[in-house]
């Protein structure tokens, strides 16, 4: 990766850390097979972070640890330094310090998420890929929002889904009734948190786009 490319830092903090569990092993567990450039790790706490270059494995990380509950998310598009250390925790650049601003104002944001482009992105030259951010952000809010009020029972039978089974097989396979499959399927919003997870990362592709681009070219004039 060039210190050009425009990528995704994501910083993920645990909500009421110190009054629960430590939730970090669990959540690198469910995150370590993700396309990362740098991978998951604790950075600090109960933080953890990694870089991410597509926009999907953005979107499937914010979707992981919307179903484990508990954790803010904040993630900065920008460039990073190069070379690249072989640990998130020891990478610098402007992504990394738009992914600590989010974090930050991911508390007073809704579903503790937020997402952040370099201060130096900015003004009218820059206008499109502001507007392209903040779409991409809402995308992300309203995503989280539907995801976090499906049931463990929900994300069970999504599993199943996705692993290539019918309705009738995963009945059989949980022991419920097709009905009951239909019902767990309604209540899980199944093609809403589908076309949410697909429309977040087209939006957060043209945030890498049209940040990629010199302010001339990628902004309004």
């Amino acid at each position: 990766m060039k210190d050009a490319d425009f990528t995704f830092a994501i910083i993920a903090d645990q909500v009421s850390s110190r009054t629960g569990a430590d939730a970090v092993p669990h959540a690198l567990a469910q995150l370590a097979d993700l396309d990362c450039v740098l991978p998951f790790e604790r950075t600090a706490g109960d933080e953890v972070q990694a870089l991410l270059a597509a926009p999907d494995a953005v979107v499937d990380a914010v979707v992981r640890l919307t179903r484990l509950s508990g954790w803010r998310i904040g993630v900065g598009a920008g460039t990073v330094d190069a070379p690249l250390p072989s640990s998130t925790r020891e990478a610098r650049g402007p992504a990394y310090l738009a992914a600590r601003e989010a974090i930050t104002a991911a508390r007073r944001q809704p579903t503790d998420f937020a997402l952040r482009l370099p201060a130096a992105v900015g003004g009218d030259g820059y206008g499109e890929v502001l507007d392209a951010a903040a779409d991409a952000e809402t995308a992300l809010w309203l995503l989280r929002g539907t995801l976090a009020r499906r049931s463990r029972e929900g994300w069970e039978l999504m599993d199943l889904l996705d692993a290539g089974l019918t309705s009738a097989e995963a009945a059989e396979r949980l022991g419920i009734s097709r009905s009951a499959v239909s019902q767990r399927l309604a209540a899980s919003a199944r093609e809403e948190g589908a076309r949410g997870t697909r429309l977040a990362a087209r939006l957060l592709g043209r945030v890498q786009v049209l940040g990629g681009q010199p302010a001339e070219l990628g902004g309004r004039p």
